[in-house]
């Protein structure tokens, strides 16, 4: 096995791109970064591949295993053809000490995470620990039956009273994320100068948001789904979801991609009847 650590970001997506490409779906974060580095066109704080950790195993023949790092940010990896290589996770665990990387956390496939958190906690004495058990979901249709509630707009300036609050809450809520406002309005115009972020309005009052993220050849991304408390219950989430993803289908990709929190049955069930079905089980670990 040969560990292959790169630090210029064309040579590690010509390596690698139609190696992820086998599972788009799947490898929305890591394959969306890779194309997002690859372009080069935003290099907003993690956005950078300068920062970024690259690295490949391969045998004599083809690259097994693809490993993506984008710090502060969790290990994202891909076994080729999802097929599990014992040999593989081993040379990559010894070539992440050769760097003298610390890795936070893993985030993928959950039979390769819980090998490799195994793995890395065991050769580097440490303990880890499950903190997120996701479902990843795809959309090739939006259910037709979905009523059309409100109004969908972009996002936009005259939303910044309450739109870091949203963002923060959606942190909090689904990933446990201490509820901090930054006080840099920048870090929240990001989103709305890059028109990826969409509200849901009802009579003119901002009722739900989500995002379009990560376009990739024939897939896009929704996240950032957030339905303030008091709004919640009336159907604003599915009808911003579903609104959003027949954008996404408009403008030519063949699918629609989103996580979900398994721990969170109701928001499951939710994309389940937009038309999101279950491709892959994914897992957060962390290190401690």
């Amino acid at each position: 096995m040969q560990f292959n650590l790169y630090k210029d970001i064309k040579i590690f997506y010509k390596d690698t791109c139609s190696i992820m490409m086998r599972g788009e779906a799947q490898n929305l974060i890591p394959l969306g970064n890779l194309i997002m580095g690859n372009e080069g066109k935003d290099k907003t704080g993690w956005r950078d591949p300068a920062l970024w950790f690259m690295a490949t195993v391969s045998d004599k023949e083809e690259i097994l295993l693809t490993a993506i790092m984008t710090p502060p940010y969790n290990l994202t990896l891909f076994a080729k053809d999802n097929k599990l290589n014992d040999g593989a996770v081993t040379c990559l665990i010894k070539g992440i000490a050769q760097t003298g990387n610390k890795i936070p956390g893993v985030m993928t496939e959950n039979t390769l995470a819980e090998y490799f958190a195994g793995a890395y906690a065991k050769a580097n004495n440490v303990q880890y620990k499950i903190k997120t058990k996701m479902r990843i979901h795809e959309l090739v249709s939006v259910n037709p039956d979905i009523p059309k509630t409100g109004t969908l707009r972009l996002a936009r300036e005259s939303d910044m009273p309450f739109l870091p609050y949203w963002l923060e809450s959606f942190n909090f809520d689904c990933f446990g994320e201490v509820l901090n406002i930054n006080p840099d309005p920048e870090h929240y115009r990001y989103h709305i100068k890059g028109q990826t972020l969409y509200i849901l309005e009802e009579n003119g009052i901002p009722v739900a948001m989500a995002q379009k993220s990560r376009e990739m050849q024939t897939v896009c991304g929704v996240s950032y789904v957030y339905t303030p408390p008091y709004f919640r219950g009336k159907g604003y989430a599915t009808s911003c979801v579903a609104a959003v993803s027949r954008l996404i289908l408009e403008k030519g990709f063949t699918k629609c991609v989103l996580y979900t929190d398994l721990a969170n049955p109701v928001s499951n069930s939710i994309y389940k009847k937009i038309g999101y079905n279950p491709i892959c089980d994914s897992l957060e670990i962390k290190f401690e």
